[in-house]
């Protein structure tokens, strides 16, 4: 547990603090836990200092209570430059899965000097611009609007989530129903509370602007699948192009996130990627860093 922001976050760190470190970031309404504990193994047995964290109202992070949330995009923002503090770290490799892309891009807009690189999974362009994007699917847009979950019973929490984790692995490949489960069964019992996590949905967007994805200096590695049924390919092949050198990573027939069956080439990508002195990366920052005491749970 660390303080961050004001506030208390649970973290999770896999591997040698002296090795390159990677942020990574979950997407709205997930906790540190799609960060799979054997992907992010995989990292730090390749001499990467990886590190998790349970955004406000997932996991064991601090919560509020359903409908009321007191925090806004700008404090989720905050939060991960708070984790990063708290480790000693000035800057560091983030990556970002969905909205945890979209962080990750603000990030690297508003501190460009905390961010070595990015690695941008499955997510979409967080500034306004003149392109034109593909919606949602129809399936996405028809399992959203018809779902029902009680979030005061556990098994229905369950059903709801892995349904909708099955719905975004999209259908072009076999769902692994029980490894999914598990997980999110896991999330259901680390959970401080259940239904917390629908503040997610009314969250005060941080609407101020902001210089174009052109002006990241960030070396950029993005990586989205082809079978994406949230944010179609368009929209990684759109950040891809704006944002300068930007490599794009296709995953044929992958949905959205993080599947185990590309957990071999998402790894090697990021490695290849984080390298050091292999791709330029902004100055650290000069001022000294003292690290604050990390409690465990």
């Amino acid at each position: 547990m660390i303080g961050a922001n004001g506030v208390d976050l649970c973290t999770e760190s896999f591997g040698d603090p002296a090795d390159p470190p990677i942020l990574l970031i979950m997407g709205i309404g997930g906790s540190m836990l799609w960060w799979e504990e054997g992907f992010c193994r995989m990292l730090a047995t390749r001499r990467r200092f990886a590190i998790r964290y349970d955004h406000r109202d997932t996991g064991r992070s601090v919560t509020y209570e359903p409908g009321r949330p007191r925090y806004t995009g700008a404090d989720l923002l905050a939060d991960a430059m708070g984790v990063l503090d708290a480790y000693g770290i000035p800057a560091a490799h983030v990556a970002g899965v969905s909205a945890g892309g979209a962080f990750a891009q603000l990030l690297a807009l508003d501190h460009p000097d905390r961010v070595r690189s990015l690695v941008l999974i499955s997510t979409s362009p967080v500034t306004p611009g003149s392109r034109a994007l593909p919606p949602p699917t129809e399936e996405f847009g028809r399992f959203v609007s018809t779902a029902r979950v009680d979030w005061s019973d556990a098994g229905s929490v369950i059903a709801y989530q892995v349904g909708y984790a099955r719905m975004l692995a999209g259908s072009r490949r076999a769902f692994d129903e029980a490894a999914t489960r598990d997980l999110v069964r896991r999330e259901v019992e680390r959970a401080r509370s259940l239904s917390a996590v629908q503040n997610h949905n009314s969250i005060p967007h941080d609407d101020r602007q902001r210089e174009p994805l052109s002006s990241i200096r960030a070396p950029t590695l993005v990586i989205h699948g082809s079978a994406d049924p949230m944010f179609p390919i368009k929209h990684g092949e759109a950040l891809a192009q704006e944002i300068p050198e930007a490599r794009l990573v296709r995953l044929e027939d992958a949905g959205h996130g993080i599947a185990r069956a590309d957990w071999q080439r998402i790894v090697h990508a990021i490695l290849e990627h984080t390298e050091p002195g292999m791709r330029r990366a902004p100055p650290m920052v000069a001022a000294a860093w003292q690290k604050p005491s990390i409690s465990s749970t």
